[in-house]
């Protein structure tokens, strides 16, 4: 493609979460203002993208990402029977095995299967939406599967409580104002989606899990808070669309190759952007915000459009944290703060262009609403 120098130059931040695992070790730059300068880069990722490079290797090993896309693998070569055992059908309609074209995305059939988890309810009911029981494959079928997942899960539950509370400082959060937000956030109603993607047929577009050129960029956005995406090694797979130029002095690695990126005019999206590829990075997970992210915000953070383009078999697990399920979603003082009192192009507020005030959500009910239909059962999933 032929795009602008500016283009070319476009890449995710790698932000190294170390300072805030390890606050006391100097050998993280837990001193100095490490956490400090940790948050700020979080900020002015959310602020320019809505998705960065999370550097995690200090926390979790290469290693045990890996051995979740091997998992994986072995769960998806099984007999089709075999899999089938944990199918939606057995629970509540989200919660299991999905087969090839069984997820649908904008109306079109998805060429990827998928075996979908959900954080387990007190009182499991299978009748309701999103309150059955999670299906894992038996030991006899994927040795270790469910032991390694569940490790992962609660590794995943602690980074995304990390990963708020840096937030809430680059947001300039109060102390109680944090203990506030906490609260909605320590019961998180998480999501984790095993999924992998066979080679496709010979008539079918590339475009899976996400929207095509055709669409509207707000029909492919996460629904709830953080995501932490773990890709195999596949390259060009996942895109995000970027349509501000990064601010002046913010350093980017690693470069995106952007020959495959794809710039797209106004008549198609109603806007001016382009497509940029998100490579998987060893040792880090690439970190996304949701919706709920951007009312809490009023709309300083964006949950940006991305989708994933199918380039042969390949295996991605995201983890979604989630709001509590009744956890009730406003926009922040802190966020209100920050577009009414500072100058800073960013946040865009002038007396002539104030920013309208974000409506409040229940996230169970926003999260119920959004699942419903997603399905070729039509009964509801998490996408």
């Amino acid at each position: 493609m032929t795009g602008s120098p500016s283009l070319r130059l476009r890449s995710l931040p790698v932000i190294d979460i170390a300072p805030w695992i390890y606050p006391d070790a100097e050998h993280h730059r837990g001193h100095n203002g490490g956490r400090q300068s940790t948050a700020a880069a979080i900020h002015a990722a959310c602020l320019t993208y809505g998705f960065f490079y999370l550097d995690i290797s200090s926390y979790v090993g290469q290693a045990e990402m890996d051995e979740l896309a091997a998992l994986a693998r072995q769960f998806f070569a099984l007999p089709q029977e075999e899999k089938e055992k944990l199918g939606l059908a057995n629970q509540d309609g989200a919660r299991g095995y999905q087969r090839l074209k069984e997820n649908v995305t904008n109306g079109k059939a998805d060429n990827h299967e998928g075996l979908d988890f959900y954080a387990p309810v007190a009182e499991p009911d299978k009748t309701r939406p999103l309150f059955g029981e999670n299906q894992w494959p038996s030991e006899e079928a994927v040795p270790e599967f469910r032991v390694k997942y569940e490790q992962w899960v609660e590794r995943m539950k602690v980074l995304g409580m990390i990963v708020m509370e840096a937030m809430s400082v680059g947001l300039g959060m109060t102390r109680d104002e944090w203990e506030d937000l906490k609260g909605k956030v320590d019961d998180s109603f998480w999501v984790m989606r095993v999924i992998g993607y066979p080679p496709l047929p010979n008539d079918y577009d590339g475009f899976s899990c996400g929207c095509t050129q055709y669409l509207l960029p707000r029909l492919n956005r996460d629904y709830g808070c953080l995501t932490f995406l773990y890709a195999d090694p596949t390259p060009n797979a996942l895109q995000l669309m970027s349509k501000d130029k990064p601010p002046a002095g913010v350093s980017h690695l690693p470069a995106i190759d952007d020959e495959n990126a794809l710039e797209l005019p106004d008549e198609e999206t109603g806007e001016n952007g382009v497509w940029i590829n998100a490579n998987p990075v060893p040792g880090c997970v690439v970190c996304n915000i949701g919706e709920m992210w951007e009312i809490w915000t009023n709309g300083l953070y964006k949950s940006t459009l991305h989708r994933v383009i199918h380039r042969g078999s390949d295996y991605r697990i995201p983890f979604f944290f989630e709001p509590n399920f009744n956890a009730h979603v406003a926009p922040l003082a802190a966020a209100i703060r920050l577009q009414k009192d500072s100058i800073q192009p960013a946040y865009a507020y002038t007396p002539h262009t104030p920013h309208r005030r974000y409506a409040p959500v229940v996230y169970g009910d926003f999260l119920l609403k959004k699942v419903s239909g997603n399905f070729a059962t039509s009964k509801g999933k998490y996408d």
